[in-house]
């Protein structure tokens, strides 16, 4: 960490007026009660008595004494004054001819209102406490550790050391908080689990890049090869067994700060760190991708599944499209049927040869039939063509149903159980299948599952599984525990 951390705006400000107090400062660090003036009445002369008394307000705003107490905001002296009565601003000057004078002032100031130097125990000690706990336990930048602990100083009317010292303190509690912090990571693995992370750094001879390099780079497509390669990924970073190991002493958010680093450091900036450092760094490393592996599977799940709902749709249109003519001419041929139907001057005896003198019976069965086919239910969302995409489904589900463990809420507990009656099934050539559950299958999807004997079809049950199983995760009915989305 670099040893000079400070802004400009901090060094001036510490210790030191930074422009005129606002009107809410002036009242709250500025107001002199009657203890405050009893004590200043004891001093001798105006000058004396302003000088005390801007000691006084000095050191509760800024947490120290100024080295010459009169060198404060005109809004301050008037302010202070005004309280005091005084008219002797214009001898303040005066005030500083005599230094026991103003060091009496500062001793007295000290011990009525219980103000502590730095290093008096136990203040120094306490002040470290405080901070090493927010180093620990926060990612915080030292420039804010800095604030905070200024603030602190002043609360606890703790005199402020100078900058350099309050500096070097910071940035020794949080080395000394980040070397325990990889000491306790490094600790948590076994033998064998430190030794597989040492071999991620390392280039093997077949390949150009290191498991490393390999591990941080999530998938970039969406696609059944590209989701068995996005599980193949969790199912090797979870090998390594980290999940398994007590990681309830490492802070949260220092833990994701590491593993963040970890993913934009190369693996030869890791390989040179100290043994504690770059074993902490693996075991984050491995731990949070881990995760996020999982959750990038089950991102591109969700798109593949998305995506073959799309494809469908089109497909369905296109099908629509190009069956469009046939829809209206048989449309209309049934039309020219209703009307001869509606017509109320005809004679019911006489409508059959009627209607077959206008429509021939042939023609009037191919159009009843033509619209069977063609023309869709209310309820139909290109199910049918869903099914056709059964193909690429098949690739990919083993690896879905054998590798990522579900969960689920009371309300997706009927999806639970579709997966594990087909987990339990497992790859099959059988067109029809016996006892699924049948809960899963919806009003729109039955007319498609069930077959004209009313047996479930394997593929089109599948599908309205994966259908089911999206709308269940994205509803978190059915969950992954390990997973942080």
């Amino acid at each position: 960490m670099p040893r000079e951390f400070l802004t400009d705006a901090q060094r001036r400000q510490y210790g030191r007026y930074e422009g005129e107090p606002d009107e809410a400062q002036l009242t709250r660090y500025f107001h002199l009660d009657d203890t405050d003036r009893a004590l200043t009445e004891n001093c001798r002369g105006d000058h004396n008595r302003l000088g005390f008394a801007l000691q006084l307000t000095t050191v509760r705003f800024l947490g120290t004494f100024l080295s010459d107490p009169t060198q404060v905001p005109h809004s301050v002296l008037k302010f202070v004054a005004l309280q005091l009565a005084n008219t002797g601003v214009d001898s303040l000057g005066n005030y500083m001819n005599r230094r026991a004078t103003r060091l009496s002032h500062r001793a007295e100031i000290q011990s009525h209102y219980g103000y502590q130097d730095f290093n008096t125990p136990p203040w120094r000690f306490r002040l470290s406490r405080f901070l090493y706990s927010r180093a620990w336990i926060s990612n915080e930048r030292p420039s804010l550790m800095f604030d905070i602990g200024t603030a602190w100083l002043i609360q606890n009317k703790v005199l402020l050391p100078g900058t350099t010292t309050l500096q070097r303190l910071i940035i020794e509690i949080r080395e000394r908080a980040s070397n325990q912090l990889w000491r306790r990571l490094a600790s948590l693995p076994t033998a064998e689990q430190k030794a597989a992370l040492e071999a991620l750094l390392v280039v093997p001879k077949e390949l150009r890049i290191s498991p490393f390099d390999r591990f941080r780079k999530g998938p970039v497509s969406i696609s059944g090869p590209s989701f068995i390669s996005a599980v193949e990924r969790y199912s090797e970073l979870q090998a390594f067994g980290l999940h398994k190991l007590d990681f309830s002493g490492v802070p949260s958010v220092r833990f994701k700060s590491i593993a963040r680093q970890a993913g934009i450091f190369s693996q030869w900036q890791i390989a040179r760190m100290p043994d504690d450092k770059r074993l902490g760094t693996l075991v984050a490393f491995v731990k949070a991708f881990e995760i996020n592996a999982l959750d990038d599977a089950l991102d591109v799940l969700d798109l593949l599944i998305t995506d073959i709902a799309g494809k469908a749709k089109r497909l369905g249109k296109k099908k629509r499209l190009r069956t469009l003519k046939d829809l209206d001419r048989s449309a209309l041929t049934l039309a020219q049927v209703c009307a001869l139907v509606l017509n109320e001057e005809m004679d019911d005896d006489k409508l059959r040869a009627a209607i077959y003198a206008c429509v021939p019976k042939s023609q009037l069965k191919q159009s009843i039939a033509t619209i069977n086919e063609i023309a869709r239910p209310p309820e139909g969302h290109f199910h049918e063509e869903m099914v056709e995409q059964y193909g690429r489904v098949r690739r990919f589900l083993p690896t879905l149903l054998n590798n990522i463990r579900f969960e689920c809420a009371p309300a997706g507990a009927n999806t639970m159980a579709a997966l594990d009656y087909l987990n339990e099934l497992g790859p099959t050539r059988k067109k029809t299948l016996d006892d699924a559950p049948l809960e899963i299958i919806s009003k729109s999807w039955r007319r498609l599952v069930f077959d004209p004997q009313d047996r479930v079809t394997t593929r089109c049950y599948t599908l309205c599984f994966l259908d089911k199983l999206q709308d269940s995760l994205r509803r978190r009915d059915v969950y992954v525990s390990n997973s942080d989305r």
